[in-house]
């Protein structure tokens, strides 16, 4: 019986320079549409917001004082470094990342989670995860209108903001 090998070409250096290149446009290219969502954007109406929580494990409580209040986020970005304040009457949060990287993040419920966001078709799609959970609050753009989508398994929760003056 004959055996065979497959061998497969090595990359030379300049395939890998390209590859290199490559990326790194790509990742400029994702931080330019990332300037889309800069700016003071204000919370104009939800859909399915309690339920959303109620998905994410937030009691009674928290989630009728969430549904009341109408935050304000801040989007701002620092060359490659974004970060997104979320400033309401009850509690503020920040944070802040560079795109396609995993970070820690503590959220406005006081969970503790790994976060990556990306750029995807230009919408920024930030996914968390923890204790073998995960949810994904994506940003959309259209004009002087944000759209957040939020989704924790089945549910989903859409929440209106409108870029402020």
């Amino acid at each position: 019986m004959s055996s065979y090998r497959l061998e497969l070409p090595r990359a030379n250096q300049a395939d890998q320079q390209n590859r290199f290149r490559l990326k790194r446009k790509s990742r400029a290219v994702d931080y330019e549409m990332a300037e889309a969502f800069v700016g003071t954007w204000n919370l104009k109406n939800s859909d399915n917001f309690d339920e959303y929580m109620k998905a994410l494990g937030v009691g009674f409580a928290t989630r009728k004082i969430g549904c009341m209040t109408k935050p304000t986020t801040i989007i701002c970005m620092d060359g490659d470094q974004i970060t997104v304040k979320t400033q309401s009457s009850v509690k503020n949060t920040e944070l802040s990342f560079k795109l396609d990287e995993e970070f820690d993040e503590t959220t406005a419920d006081d969970r503790k989670v790994k976060s990556l966001v990306s750029i995807d078709g230009g919408k920024m799609v930030h996914t968390q995860k923890w204790d073998g959970k995960e949810t994904s609050l994506v940003r959309e753009v259209n004009g002087n209108a944000l759209t957040l989508t939020l989704t924790m398994g089945d549910v989903v929760c859409t929440r209106h903001y409108e870029k402020a003056e």
